[in-house]
């Protein structure tokens, strides 16, 4: 009688699990920050998100291995209970120091009936500072903003087709540059820095297929930031989508109110990419954090515009993706003026890139002092402090860009080792490939493109 009983309690539960429904397995994501490679001297910031597809709440547990997914290899373990339609994300900070070499960050989820796992490689390298001391990615413009600073490029790069924008990426890539910034996604020539401009007097024209403004850039290229995306895919690159132009230097409730609309449309229509990594804010500014006020009296008003800017918009993108970071790349100028602001903007900034440090304003902290203050903020916070190399010179007559000599990148990354991460300003019109189908900008592009080459090889030896 007790047998079949067993049998009977058997037979219920095996009907039970065939009525049960069958959880729909959830949507994982892995980010790693920086990504690709980076020195023993800093730590690696590992991200992940977990969007609950069920239509039910799940439980699910996360563990976090290096390379191998055994015990004595688990970084993190941590339970989670995500309610429908939302996400779950994780954190975990490792130290590279100890780790040289190549490695996989393995992320497993496990829940009722289902197992994942996403991985990411990240390569460790031996350095005495925090720098690679290369140039691990770069911004890229679809139409640069001045037609004046523009006047070598612009010709060139509004008749670029969307293949000849993925030969571009390849280029980049062939030269270790596999991060790219997406200068902006809209251009706003009718409201440069201006402030409070409501959002129904928008003038921008999107450089992609927007559904919320209909005008576009006069391009060849029907749809560059979905080229520039597929070819990072195919490539293993990293793509930050730049969320802008509103204004310069705007960070007013109706620039937030813009940002936070076009940012829903770029990731609800471009999301799916494997090379999407964050959210740049395209509108930069001052290292003051006062957005170029030249009323004094203001200068606080806009310090808190940036902080409230920020605040909300970090939020509105960690709902849709709780693991991609939001980059902000202010200048490094009056950095000094706003240490208390710093603090509150790194809660809500995960890398902050910023420039110019090598054309300090008279009266201000040396390149290096105001490096050693951001960092210090950055390590306080727990948020990235990468650098935006200027690998271009102005024409002194005629104020168009050109390429910077090597001797003087050189000297940049020589001297500035403390970052651990550097990107520059910008690709197009300042290398080329001699393998490019189209070369954007004067022939010494292709000169500095080889030089660059030829300085990874002596790193090497």
């Amino acid at each position: 009688m007790i047998k079949m009983n067993r049998v009977i309690t058997l037979i219920a539960a095996i009907s039970l699990a065939a009525c049960s429904p069958k959880k729909e397995a959830p949507k994982l994501s892995l980010t790693l920050i920086p990504p690709a490679t980076i020195t023993d001297k800093v730590n690696l910031d590992i991200r992940a998100a977990v969007t609950n597809l069920d239509s039910s709440d799940l439980h699910i547990d996360l563990l976090l291995y290096l390379d191998e997914e055994k015990e004595t290899n688990l970084l993190h373990k941590e339970s989670m209970q995500i309610a429908k339609g939302n996400a779950g994300s994780l954190k975990f900070v490792m130290a590279a120091k100890g780790h040289t070499g190549d490695h996989k960050i393995l992320l497993k989820i496990k829940g009722e009936g289902f197992e994942q796992i996403e991985t990411k490689s990240i390569s460790i390298i031996p350095s005495s500072s925090r720098s690679t001391k290369t140039i691990g990615g770069a911004w890229i413009s679809f139409y640069h903003w001045s037609e004046t600073e523009g006047k070598m490029w612009n010709p060139a790069i509004k008749n670029l087709t969307d293949d000849q924008w993925k030969d571009m990426m390849s280029g980049m890539h062939d030269a270790g540059m596999d991060i790219v910034v997406i200068q902006e996604s809209f251009r706003n020539q009718d409201y440069v820095g201006q402030h409070n401009m409501e959002d129904t007097g928008y003038k921008g024209k999107a450089f992609y297929p927007s559904a919320l403004y209909t005008e576009r850039m006069p391009l060849a290229a029907k749809d560059p930031v979905e080229a520039v995306l597929a070819a990072s895919d195919s490539l293993g690159m990293h793509v930050f989508v730049g969320v802008g132009m509103y204004a310069w230097f705007d960070y007013t409730a109706g620039s937030l109110e813009w940002h936070k609309k076009v940012a829903k449309e770029l990731w609800e229509k471009y999301g799916h990419h494997e090379s999407f990594y964050g959210f740049y804010v395209s509108e930069e500014g001052m290292g003051s954090l006062d957005c170029f006020e030249k009323d004094s009296s203001k200068h606080d008003l806009r310090r808190k515009e940036v902080l409230d800017f920020f605040k909300e918009f970090n939020a509105w993108c960690k709902k849709m993706a709780p693991d991609k970071p939001v980059m902000f790349a202010p200048n490094g100028w009056g950095v000094g003026r706003a240490k208390g602001a710093y603090a509150e903007l790194l809660k809500n900034v995960d890398i902050i890139s910023p420039f110019a440090f090598a054309r300090m304003p008279e009266g201000d902290l040396s390149g290096e002092e105001a490096i050693s203050l951001l960092q210090k903020y950055c390590d306080d916070a727990q948020a990235h402090l990468w650098l935006d190399l200027e690998a271009f010179l102005f024409n002194e007559k005629e104020g168009y860009l050109y390429p910077r000599p090597m001797t003087e990148i050189k000297s940049d990354l020589d001297r500035f080792t403390n970052f651990e991460k550097i990107i520059c300003y910008q690709y197009p019109g300042v290398f080329n490939s001699p393998k490019a189908a189209v070369r954007v900008g004067e022939p010494s592009t292709v000169q500095l493109y080889q030089d660059y080459l030829q300085y990874l090889k002596s790193l090497s030896k």
